[in-house]
């Protein structure tokens, strides 16, 4: 999340369809213009070579970036066989080759339900993750490579879509964490000759699928108005969760930091909070049936 000294306070969700060859840093500070927005955040990115589902926060929405993050994702992904990168995707440097075995459909779909499911997943050195304050990918760089902790993450499904004697091009659904890079090179391990990633693009985030999504082609063609009207609000991510609508009395109360009592069937849960159907923010029953305030919205601005 980054902040500009002028600008206007833009407050909402923009799906864009990330092209190919550009940071997701990159394709928010190109959409933030269009808005000229103060505040804008992503929502976990996807690297150059991926394209498709990028969902921009702006404003009051950079506050609910951090939980989508925790979204589930699904992936249409191309596996490059018999090629093997430093970096796992085609635009690293090719460190092995192996000849591709003849692979039946058969044996292709053995090896694709043995990644289906909950596993612990090695992430891999090109990455953001960090050691030591230092990112992984920075280490890599200069030809440092560390023992990483395996992480749990859940693959639903793979569908094998189109395969040849060289690729096989999956979609597939994952949970939070899941490197689609340390998957393809599993995979080829499996099928005996390698992989990496030659395609990649979000199809889905959450609640959020691609076709909803915007190119910056399409957003810069808009007027002002539309880009606006385009918006989407921002407790659209947070449907899920219970809403609860407060009294004036009950609003007043949380804005003085104060509880709210509120009897629910499920203690120790979060809450949307409304007041004359407008968003205020989200709100934590505990087990004393007490409503705390977690975080408040200011969409006035």
């Amino acid at each position: 999340m980054s902040k500009r000294k002028s600008g206007l306070n833009v407050h909402g969700i923009i799906l864009l369809d990330k092209q190919l060859g550009i940071s997701s840093n990159k394709a928010l500070q190109d959409v933030r213009r269009l808005f000229n927005a103060n505040k804008a955040g992503h929502t976990g990115s996807l690297d150059p070579l991926a394209t498709g589902l990028l969902p921009l926060c702006f404003g009051e929405a950079t506050k609910v970036s951090a939980l989508m993050l925790d979204d589930d994702k699904r992936y249409q992904v191309t596996v490059k066989l018999g090629v093997m990168t430093d970096t796992g995707d085609a635009e690293g440097q090719i460190i092995e080759t192996k000849t591709v075995p003849p692979l039946s459909l058969e044996q292709i779909q053995i090896c694709l339900q043995k990644f289906t499911g909950k596993q612990a997943q090695v992430p891999p050195m090109y990455s953001a993750l960090k050691h030591k304050g230092k990112k992984l990918y920075e280490l890599a760089r200069k030809g440092i490579t560390i023992e990483r902790e395996p992480r749990n993450i859940t693959i639903y499904e793979i569908n094998l879509l189109e395969f040849t004697p060289e690729t096989l091009t999956l979609d597939l659904a994952c949970s939070k964490g899941t490197y689609i890079r340390s998957l393809a090179e599993d995979i080829g391990h499996d099928l005996g000759c390698g992989g990496t990633v030659a395609a990649l693009r979000r199809t889905q985030a959450g609640q959020f699928h691609l076709h909803e999504a915007k190119t910056l082609e399409q957003l810069s063609a808009m007027t002002s108005e539309e880009l606006h009207a385009s918006l989407i609000a921002v407790d659209k991510p947070l449907a899920h969760l219970l809403s609860i609508h407060l009294s004036p009395e009950q609003k007043k109360a949380i804005f003085y930091g104060q509880t709210v009592d509120f009897k629910t069937n499920e203690s120790k849960q979060n809450v949307r909070l409304y007041a004359e159907n407008v968003f205020l923010g989200l709100g934590e029953i505990g087990l004393n049936d007490k409503m705390t305030v977690v975080r408040l919205f200011n969409l006035n601005d």
